[in-house]
């Protein structure tokens, strides 16, 4: 079979081609459709950001409230060039001393995320708020506020309420319940003695990686503290604790949780080896570490501790070295000279070194 086709001008007429397939042969044939009964998409094929895709003006749709309740989505309330003021501090917070931390046998028959506080624990908790009270108005700030982030085990929402003691509820911006800030997991109910033998075992194995049988290892706890890290700073950045339509630069983070869970909360934050990890000691029931903005911005213990508090709690002297840097850097910086930074994981330049000094 033969075809043939006619050459048309491009400006006269536009073509589709439509393909039939029949035994045996196949036929094609040509459908020839002028330009003015094409669509308007037809021709239309890019549009500009003003309008749909039919060239019609878009409309823009406005919140009856101005974006007063979300005022992050609202660029009328909150440019996107201009971010939320940081909060002024975190504020780490262990619990107060718990049943468990006196008796390790409550652990046998109360199931973990039940244990609450003693007596004792529960006066921790009220002078802990106290402190952390005394600690924001030494800024001198008359509209300063605390944000709570908190475990959702008894003994953490015990402490929460003391700490609350020290606050009128104007002074009190909210509170989040947050799961990724639990305990880690031991293994449901425990047996005292294969638990001690199991905390011996992992003395030998190391404290980051042993994980419990049925439980969680320091390890675990990393990876969903990674989570709510990048929660944490997802809210920080759109100002999530804000009042709506509010820009305070005086607000204050405080994240209530366990020993070791705080602890590998600042490993993470702080990109601290496994080795610097295990060199830390735990917190004191009741106790806090303040992570404090320094002059560029950033968060840094070295602003409100001393190096010798540091070095008690078990920094070492190149993590000192990096809370220096911490203090004076803007968010977004970079310390190569850290640690951490990717030399320090290298033998080899340590013999370069060397021969260019012989």
């Amino acid at each position: 079979m033969a075809n043939s086709l006619s050459l048309l001008p491009r400006h006269s007429l536009s073509f589709s081609l439509l393909c039939s397939i029949s035994k045996p042969m196949a036929s094609i044939s040509l459908i020839l459709t002028p330009p003015s009964s094409l669509p308007l998409s037809f021709h239309k094929l890019s549009t500009r950001c003003c309008e749909d895709t039919l060239g019609r003006p878009r409309v823009t749709r406005i919140a009856s409230d101005n974006g007063l309740s979300f005022p992050e989505k609202s660029p009328l309330v909150t440019p996107a060039t201009a971010l939320p003021p940081r909060p002024r501090r975190i504020i780490l917070v262990r619990h107060g001393q718990s049943e468990g931390n006196v008796d390790e046998s409550v652990y046998t028959k109360v199931a973990d995320p039940k244990i609450g506080l003693t007596e004792k624990g529960l006066v921790e908790a009220e002078e802990c708020g106290k402190r952390i009270r005394e600690l924001i108005e030494r800024d001198g700030a008359d509209d300063w506020k605390v944000y709570f982030y908190v475990s959702p085990y008894k003994r953490t929402l015990e402490t929460l309420r003391g700490l609350g003691k020290a606050f009128e509820p104007s002074r009190i911006a909210g509170v989040r319940e947050e799961p990724r800030l639990r305990e880690q997991d031991f293994g449901n109910f425990q047996d005292r003695e294969k638990m001690r033998f199991e905390k011996a075992v992992r003395i030998r194995y190391g404290r980051f990686f042993y994980r419990f049988p049925n439980g969680e290892s320091a390890a675990d706890v990393y990876d969903r503290i990674t989570g709510f890290r990048e929660t944490l700073r997802a809210d920080i950045d759109i100002g999530r604790f804000q009042p709506p339509g509010e820009r305070n630069p005086n607000m204050n983070l405080v994240i209530v949780s366990h020993g070791l869970t705080l602890r590998v909360f600042l490993m993470r934050w702080y990109k601290w080896t496994v080795e610097q990890f295990e060199g830390l000691n735990n917190f004191g029931n009741g106790s806090t570490v303040v992570m404090q903005t320094g002059y560029g911005g950033r968060y840094s213990l070295l602003v409100h501790h001393t190096p010798e508090e540091l070095k008690e709690f078990g920094l070492t002297e190149e993590m000192l070295v990096d809370q220096n840097w911490q203090k004076f850097a803007r968010p977004g910086e970079l310390n190569y000279d850290w640690l951490t930074a990717g030399p320090s994981f290298f033998t080899h330049f340590v013999s370069e070194d060397n021969k260019d000094l012989s």
